[in-house]
């Protein structure tokens, strides 16, 4: 008959490697948060998950060299300053959400979030505006593509001619309430449209896109699970997507990531 080549592993043997595992893994987030608390530029985005039965937020932040997740009961921005403890970055990336505002020197407004609603008043509205701000948007992906190649000279000029294109398109008149409410929004975030081409090339992306693939696995959890069962296991599933995460920075595979850290 077969015989197991292992012995069996008890139910508190089995308890204390999870807990050992879960030490491990909660030492090499705290590194990771270290090191967001020392970055030049940070994002910061949220999605909403269910911890025991309870309305929650999964909550992700991004830098160039490392990405924390983290579990909270708030989308407040008390999050975000219990996160930072008193960094205040440089640079910092989100979407309108006003918890996700002023946590930085400054602030680049996620354009893929304003491209959206430009594309709905281009569809709903025969005003002029929406077309406009199209073109521009456009422009700036554009130029955003191959700014690691421009002279600086260049990305001046052209930031200035931006600047120039949407302060003429924010005044145009509209008898639209869309186009009208499109145009109010826009320039409420003006001074944060190009702020990427103000900061050190390659240091701020005009998109909160990464923060979109970083929350994307929890949106999945989310849908097939309903959610976390304890939590326990939010905070451990923060500890390991923190890890894969920005190890994948580096290059290193998921297996290879959680493997260096638990078998340290």
């Amino acid at each position: 008959s077969f015989q197991p080549r292992y012995a069996p592993i008890s139910n508190v043997g089995s308890s204390h490697r999870l807990q050992s595992e879960a030490l491990r893994l909660e030492a090499e987030k705290a590194r990771i948060l270290q090191q967001l608390r020392q970055a030049e530029a940070v994002a910061s985005d949220e999605t909403g998950v269910r911890i025991e039965g309870v309305n929650a937020q999964h909550w992700v932040f991004p830098t160039p060299n490392a990405v924390l997740h983290a579990t909270a009961f708030s989308r407040g921005a008390q999050v975000v300053r219990e996160v930072m403890d008193g960094h205040r970055p440089a640079f910092w990336t989100s979407d309108r959400y006003g918890a996700q505002q002023g946590h930085g020197e400054r602030h680049q407004t996620c354009l893929a979030h304003l491209a959206r609603d430009i594309a709905y008043a281009l569809e709903a509205s025969d005003d002029l505006a929406p077309f406009r701000l199209k073109l521009w948007m456009n422009d700036v992906f554009a130029f955003w593509r191959c700014l690691p190649r421009a002279a600086a000279s260049s990305i001046a000029a052209k930031r200035r001619s931006f600047d120039d294109r949407i302060g003429k398109i924010l005044t145009t008149p509209t008898d639209c309430d869309l186009t009208r409410k499109l145009l109010a929004k826009i320039a409420r975030a003006r001074d944060q449209l190009l702020t990427f081409m103000d900061a050190p090339r390659g240091l701020v992306e005009p998109t909160n896109n990464a923060c979109e693939r970083a929350l994307r696995p929890a949106v999945i959890n989310r849908k097939v699970t309903n959610g976390f069962r304890s939590v326990w296991g939010a905070q451990a599933d923060a500890a390991v997507r923190s890890i894969v995460d920005t190890k994948a920075l580096t290059g290193i595979g998921s297996s290879n990531a959680i493997r260096s850290v638990v078998t340290a």
